[in-house]
């Protein structure tokens, strides 16, 4: 546990250090074919080795994958493995800026396209967080169907009525992950700041106002996950790390 607070320390002083830092070269496509996406996602995952690259990753996402609620870290688990895939690809390649995690999603820190391909399928299986982090909005409030109205017109055909995404078109899961988290994205998506960011979503997102941002985004958050795909109590520890 010492080791998990150390790794934790160094990830986010190493982020103050080098945020200041650009890591931004030419934008690729947003889904730009060949290098270790692909490479990745042709790989046979070894699951034991994915927990063993997992714990550090744990160090910030915590052992269950669930990130933290006020939305420093967004939850992974239970996210599909291409979606996964992409986003430790894109951060390693640099088209996603992310100095936090950067020196610890490097070849040297976790290891080859193996290595990507063996931790994301670990991490796809784990159980998601039956209370995430939700908007302030609950259920009949003008606001909250008011966000309902902006998700039906504007996010379903990508990421599903029931913020399920898709896989086979690295759309990711929505559902279920923490609003404060999913606010920040959809803001630098929105105001060109997420360079990675699919180009459809940022044109149909762009005439989005703060408040309308804030009521869809609460919305998402209190989309019903399946319970199949939930852990049993949000007491539930990852028995991997006992």
């Amino acid at each position: 546990m010492a080791t998990k607070t150390l790794v934790k320390t160094l990830a986010v002083a190493m982020g103050l250090a080098i945020s200041g830092i650009s890591l931004a070269g030419a934008p690729a496509a947003w889904n730009k074919a060949g290098g270790e996406k692909d490479k990745a996602m042709t790989l046979k995952p070894d699951l034991e080795n994915g927990l063993d690259v997992y714990e550090v990753c744990s160090a910030c996402h915590m052992p269950e994958g669930w990130g933290m609620k006020e939305g420093t870290f967004p939850q992974l688990a239970g996210q599909h493995r291409t979606v996964l895939i992409k986003q430790l690809a894109d951060i390693r390649a640099l088209n996603r800026d992310n100095p936090t995690m950067y020196p610890f999603a490097l070849p040297e820190s976790i290891g080859d396209e193996q290595a990507i391909a063996d931790v994301t399928a670990y991490i796809e299986k784990l159980p998601m967080n039956p209370d995430n982090g939700k908007g302030d909005w609950a259920e009949g409030t003008p606001e909250f169907e008011q966000g309902k109205q902006l998700y039906d017109k504007n996010c379903t055909q990508c990421h599903g009525k029931n913020g399920e995404g898709d896989e086979n078109k690295f759309y990711p899961k929505i559902a279920g992950q923490h609003y404060k988290y999913m606010l920040r994205q959809f803001e630098w998506i929105r105001d060109g700041k997420r360079r990675n960011a699919n180009p459809d979503m940022v044109k149909q997102i762009n005439g989005f106002s703060d408040k309308d941002m804030a009521m869809v985004i609460n919305y998402t958050s209190r989309i019903p996950v399946p319970k199949e795909d939930l852990a049993p109590s949000k007491d539930w520890l990852n028995p991997d790390f006992d």
